[in-house]
Parts: structure tokens; C-alpha cells; sequence
């Protein structure tokens, strides 16, 4: 008898974080849940899918630990439980330096060059031709 697989790359707490983050399907039913807890049966009605598929998509955000469920008979509430994000946020806080020593160089290019719309002066040397054509005091 041939047994289940586990898929590749999701065997570890953070990477099936970011599995259950990758769906936008996923993501939306995240945000719903910021206001509130809700039912299968009110997550599942803005969206184009069975019951089932949703069901689906709630099932990898709970192995990923963003969602608790509370079973009260046949209906099944899902509540928000963010503490599995902070994984990401640590794993991130690395990053961070790179991205703020990036930024700062941009910033400090960007503000040597010249703003659009403004004229560079220039000196120029005596005797030099003009854009108008005519010459400097000789001219």
C-alpha cells in the first residue's frame, strides 16, 4: 500500500508559513478574519468556490497556525491567531540592515544628483561662445 507524501519544502514551521501565504485566495481570508471570527459558511460567501475548496484553503492556514477553530456542533467558527507570524519577522529582521543600508545609499545618490526642472548653472570661461552665438567680452 503506497503511502501519503508530504509535498516537498513543507515540513518545516516557516515554510509552511509561507505556503499558506502565497494563495491571494489564503491571504484574503486572513484579512477577513482581522475583524473578527467567522463561520466555514460566511468566509466562503465572497468568494466564487465550493465549500469544500474553501475549507481547503482554511485547512493549510491552520497547519500553519494562523487560525484556531471552535467546533459547536455542525458549525465551525475560525478566529485569527497571528503568533505563528512573528516566525517571519524574525527570519526577515536579517534583511533588514541590507534593506536599510540600501535605501540610505539611494537616498544619498538621489539627493546629490540634480531635481528635474532645475537649471545647473555653470561657470564658463572667458572669451567662450555663448549658446546665443555671441562671444564673451571680446565677442
Amino acid at each position: 500500500m503506497a503511502t501519503a507524501r508530504r509535498p516537498q519544502g513543507r515540513d518545516d514551521p516557516l515554510s509552511r508559513l509561507f505556503y499558506a501565504l502565497s494563495d491571494r485566495t489564503r491571504r484574503r481570508l486572513l484579512s477577513r478574519l482581522t475583524v473578527g471570527s467567522a463561520s466555514v459558511t460566511d468566509l466562503a460567501r465572497p468568494f466564487r468556490m465550493s465549500l469544500p475548496a474553501v475549507s481547503k484553503h482554511l485547512r493549510i492556514l491552520e497547519r500553519a497556525g494562523l487560525l484556531s477553530r471552535v467546533v459547536d456542533g455542525r458549525v465551525h467558527r475560525l478566529s485569527l491567531t497571528g503568533r505563528t507570524l512573528r516566525s517571519v519577522e524574525v527570519w526577515l529582521d536579517p534583511f533588514r540592515a541590507y534593506w536599510d543600508y540600501t535605501f540610505a545609499a539611494l537616498a544619498e545618490d538621489l539627493a546629490r544628483r540634480p531635481q528635474p526642472g532645475s537649471r545647473v548653472r555653470t561657470r564658463r570661461r572667458p572669451g567662450a561662445a555663448s549658446a546665443n552665438g555671441r562671444g564673451g567680452p571680446r565677442g
